[in-house]
């Protein structure tokens, strides 16, 4: 078994930000997106990577950026499919043999000022919202039927905004906690625009055999604009589950890092870093549900 990972980016461009998993660098108006094999649990980086991880996450996000760009703008300039085109954006035109990895793995993307917020969108009662109505009857403020089962769909869509943290956990935000961020006509425009791109793409997984329980999604502004950002539907931002195997009244299994959260779990750490290190069986079968969200969802193999 080949697993080989990038695990972090030193390239010769001036640096954005590092993230858990993404490897960011400016280029005047516009960044280079790196989608590294990095791969967190418990807001805690591992010591090893998930093969191919990075592409599935970049590729995926491209794919949702073009299949949702009639419903709203988002950054996507382009996914690097030659990395002599770097050579036409670098402002220095200092000539220098970029790596192959960033084929595939990488985007260019405008740059925007970006909205400090994670908007999440709950299609299923699964995750924190199941645990939050199991103990109030409701999900984050959210008035809900009586008798709803683990993993049932819920009456509609819920948007359910958090904070976003820099270190430990984002925070629940109600609407008008919300507005205390932003003022309450962004507010309002980004809860619509979160809820058409999940409904968009809850039909469309539909027509692949995929339930998209719940995602979250980015936000920035290009003037007084609002711009879908960062990544996009994944597997990392996302929870997938497979149409023929869903049961209401259960937890579900899901195509993304769940193999990893199980055995950390089982494993005895106490989730403070350093983490250990995966067995290579859950960094395979890992690899396999990542690769197996892209080629479901895009009907693509990864290449």
């Amino acid at each position: 078994m080949d697993t080989s990972v990038l695990l972090k980016t030193d390239l010769p461009l001036p640096s954005f930000g590092r993230g858990k998993v993404r490897d960011t660098y400016e280029l005047g108006d516009l960044l280079l997106i790196v989608a590294t094999d990095r791969i967190s649990a418990f807001d805690v980086v591992l010591p090893c990577g998930i093969p191919d991880k990075g592409a599935v996450l970049n590729k995926l996000s491209a794919f949702w950026f073009e299949q949702t760009r009639k419903l709203m703008p988002n950054h996507m300039v382009e996914m690097l499919e030659d990395v002599k085109r770097l050579d036409d954006f670098v402002a220095l035109k200092k000539r220098f043999k970029y790596p192959e990895y960033l084929v595939g793995r990488s985007m260019l993307v405008k740059k925007m000022a970006r909205i400090n917020i994670e908007c999440v969108v709950r299609g299923y009662l699964a995750g924190s919202a199941w645990e939050d109505y199991r103990k109030t009857g409701t999900a984050f403020g959210y008035a809900l039927p009586k008798g709803l089962q683990e993993s049932q769909e819920l009456p509609e869509p819920l948007f359910t905004p958090t904070t976003k943290a820099e270190k430990g956990h984002d925070m629940p935000l109600t609407m008008n906690e919300l507005k205390q961020v932003v003022d309450s006509t962004l507010a309002e425009e980004i809860r619509r625009a979160s809820l058409l791109i999940y409904n968009f793409a809850r039909d469309f997984a539909r027509t692949k055999g995929i339930i998209i329980a719940d995602t979250k999604m980015e936000f920035g502004l290009q003037g007084n604009k609002l711009i879908l950002i960062d990544e996009l539907l994944t597997p990392d931002s996302s929870r997938f589950w497979d149409m023929d195997f869903y049961k209401v009244g259960q937890s579900q299994p899901s195509y993304d890092k769940q193999p990893v959260r199980d055995w950390l779990s089982q494993s005895g750490w106490n989730k403070e870093a350093p983490a250990p290190m995966l067995p290579l069986e859950v960094i395979k079968s890992t690899e396999n549900l990542y690769r197996k969200a892209y080629e479901r969802l895009t009907g693509q193999a990864l290449r």
